[in-house]
């Protein structure tokens, strides 16, 4: 098992990596939808969350040398599961600009997040 440390995107919030690879697997710790450079959350609204973890997971993809099209899994959790459609189009829209093919994908509906975020994603990604 390897450790990954990234320059880019946000830092882990609490005693865990925010990658590890296995493999030629990462697994990706949740990922909130902090703004890297201002260490702020991004919550007024899904659909910004959403746009900010998958900015987010693309820095750290672009340091390994890859992409969204490596991703092969993934699970969204959401405080707001009546929002799901909104999550689904930014989500679609990443996804759409790099392949025509998405990863497997879950998505749970969650009581609270961490920082009372209103979505976290996690990722396995196929190195």
């Amino acid at each position: 098992m390897e450790i990954l440390k990234f320059e880019k995107g946000p830092k882990a919030v609490g005693p865990y990596s925010s990658a590890v690879k296995v493999g030629n697997l990462i697994f990706f710790s949740g990922i909130l939808p902090i703004d890297p450079e201002s260490g702020e959350l991004v919550n007024d609204s899904v659909e910004h969350a959403t746009e900010q973890i998958l900015k987010n997971l693309s820095l750290m993809l672009s340091e390994v040398g890859l992409s969204l099209k490596n991703v092969v899994k993934t699970t969204i959790f959401t405080t707001k599961l009546d929002e799901f459609a909104k999550i689904n189009e930014v989500y679609q829209k990443h996804f759409e600009a790099i392949t025509k093919d998405f990863p497997a994908r879950s998505t749970v509906g969650v009581a609270s997040l961490p920082k009372g975020a209103l979505v976290e994603m996690e990722f396995i990604v196929e190195a």
